[in-house]
């Protein structure tokens, strides 16, 4: 950086033309005569403020990483006797935008959170901050996928532990901010979701563990003690990867229909498995894959480990090839018979109660992207000026607005209730009991996310499809659908909730507009019979 120094305003304005260019950007002073030319927009575009204030101008083209990133080699002093009136982001910074974080963070009060909370957040979001985002943006483009250097790295500070939930997993492990492992809950877990949702980059996004989300909770919950002995410290360290494979090219809903098998050898110590997998989320990366199969008994869940026989491949989707989406071929895969996961013919309860997990991370993740999108809106509403005022004193983008928070807060606070129900359940009752409820709350995130990317396109025009300026908004309208998707389409998470509903419904009095049927007897007490309806 160049020797600073205070200047007035009238020595700037004598650095007016493209021999000698100096700009003020929200009272600092920088030189940007080497770059006029440089300007991917035209030279015109910095002349028209040389020698002037330019911060509105700045702002109203470009985000503030993109000062941050050429601060240093163009400033060269700041106005004499003013101050940096617009927030520097530092890392780890919680914003202050109206709703661009959930209530308890907007200093609202929360029966949720607590200060274990506070302090987890605020040190994953540094690490994201520090670790991950210098490099997120151009590893997305180029479809590179996280290296192992970083995931041993997130695995050590505990990040990746704190994406799989609470249990005797954790004992043992370094968590974000210090927090123990035995006060570590479900809302840690959603803050971990959230906090990976708010990098914004989809594909760098899901490289960075969507497979290990949802493939190692299979092998906690229903694999061998000495099976999780094995396995999941090199996954929570991030020494090894896993991921979830259970779609086929002929079966993705219908999970019943899948044709890879897995036959045991006559000395019923080993399975054969053939089969093919396609769409799986970190596939191309993984070293295990927790894997449905048709044996014998009928469908059945196992851990393979990468080796001889396991074939991957990478498939091109909507998003960055960063997230290693592929095929899984297997080939007379020889794979011990202590890597079943459950009981052999069980699978599909495995299968089952591992989809409530997937969907309410989903929820997690979605709901914090809407969210961001939100966040985007309000702060360029502030800034862009139109018609002579600024957007947000247009009426019509205030409704917008409102509209477009009152949804995600809706959602949010839905999602939290839910997180709540989880920390006094087990995982059985959470299987038996908060299918239905998850499965509702992601139909409605889903469809508030839509809703939210349209209204910011009109919000933004034609910078919400604009690569290098409002990436977010951009990148989130494209890729937001895709969360309607897994885990199966959208019909099947409304159908479980209604099954769900009805099979409790039929167990009890059924109430017909303003009459009650009820299922015993007419002799039945007609006194309790009255106390009961009132």
């Amino acid at each position: 950086m160049a020797a600073q120094q205070e200047y007035t305003r009238e020595e700037v304005a004598k650095h007016n033309t493209a021999k000698s260019c100096w700009i003020i950007i929200d009272s600092e002073v920088l030189d940007v005569t080497k770059f006029v030319d440089m300007h991917p927009g035209g030279s015109g575009v910095i002349l028209e403020v040389a020698g002037k204030e330019a911060t509105t101008e700045f702002y109203g083209l470009h985000r503030q990483e993109v000062l941050f990133k050429y601060r240093p080699r163009f400033k060269i002093g700041t106005i004499k006797g003013e101050k940096l009136q617009i927030v520097q982001q530092v890392p780890g910074y919680i914003s202050e935008v109206p709703y661009a974080e959930s209530s308890f963070w907007m200093k609202m009060k929360s029966p949720y959170y607590k200060e274990s909370h506070l302090k987890f957040r605020a040190a994953i979001r540094k690490i994201y901050d520090t670790e991950i985002v210098p490099d997120a943006a151009s590893n997305e483009d180029m479809g590179k996928a996280p290296s192992l250097e970083l995931y041993k790295k997130l695995g050590a500070e505990g990040v990746l532990a704190s994406r799989i939930g609470p249990g005797p997993h954790l004992e043992g492990l370094k968590l974000p901010g210090g927090i123990k492992a035995e006060e570590f809950d479900y809302f840690h877990e959603l803050i971990a979701h959230e906090e990976n949702a708010r990098l914004a980059f989809p594909g760098y996004n899901d490289g960075l563990g969507a497979g290990l989300v949802i493939g190692l909770p299979p092998v906690l919950n229903f694999g061998s003690y000495e099976l999780k002995a094995k396995v999941a410290p090199l996954i929570l360290l991030g020494e090894k990867r896993i991921c979830l494979a259970i779609t086929e090219p002929t079966a993705g809903s219908d999970v019943a229909r899948i044709r890879a098998t897995a036959k045991k050898t006559p000395d019923g110590k080993h399975y054969i498995v053939n089969g093919v997998k396609k769409w799986i989320t970190n596939a191309v990366h993984c070293d295990f894959f927790s894997t449905a199969v048709q044996t014998e008994k009928g469908i059945s869940m196992i851990l393979i480990e990468r080796g001889p026989g396991v074939e991957t491949s990478a498939i091109k989707t909507s998003y960055s090839p960063a997230a290693g989406t592929g095929y899984i071929a297997f080939e007379n895969v020889k794979v011990p018979v202590e890597n079943l996961l459950g009981k052999e013919g069980q699978g599909f309860q495995v299968i089952m109660s591992n989809f409530n997990h997937e969907r309410w991370a989903i929820n997690c993740a979605v709901i914090r992207g809407t969210r961001l999108v939100v966040e985007e809106c309000f702060k360029w509403a502030n800034q862009r000026e139109v018609f002579g005022k600024k957007l947000i004193e247009q009426p019509v983008i205030r409704q917008k607005l409102a509209h477009m928070i009152a949804q995600v807060e809706s959602v949010q606070n839905w999602l939290e209730s839910i997180t709540y129900q989880m920390t006094l359940m087990s995982y059985k009752e959470q299987s038996l009991r908060l299918a239905g409820p998850i499965a509702l709350n992601k139909l409605m995130a889903t469809r508030v996310a839509h809703y939210v990317s349209d209204e910011a396109c009109q919000i933004f025009g034609g910078r919400a499809i604009t690569k290098t300026v409002r990436r977010h908004p951009r990148r989130f309208r494209r890729n937001h659908g895709r969360s309607r998707c897994p885990p199966g389409d959208e019909g099947l998470p409304q159908r479980q909730a209604l099954s769900e509903t009805s099979a409790h419904y039929n167990a009890s009095p059924r109430y017909m507009l303003d009459w009650c049927i009820f299922p015993f007897p007419l002799s039945f007490p007609i006194k309790f019979v009255y106390e009961f309806v009132l």
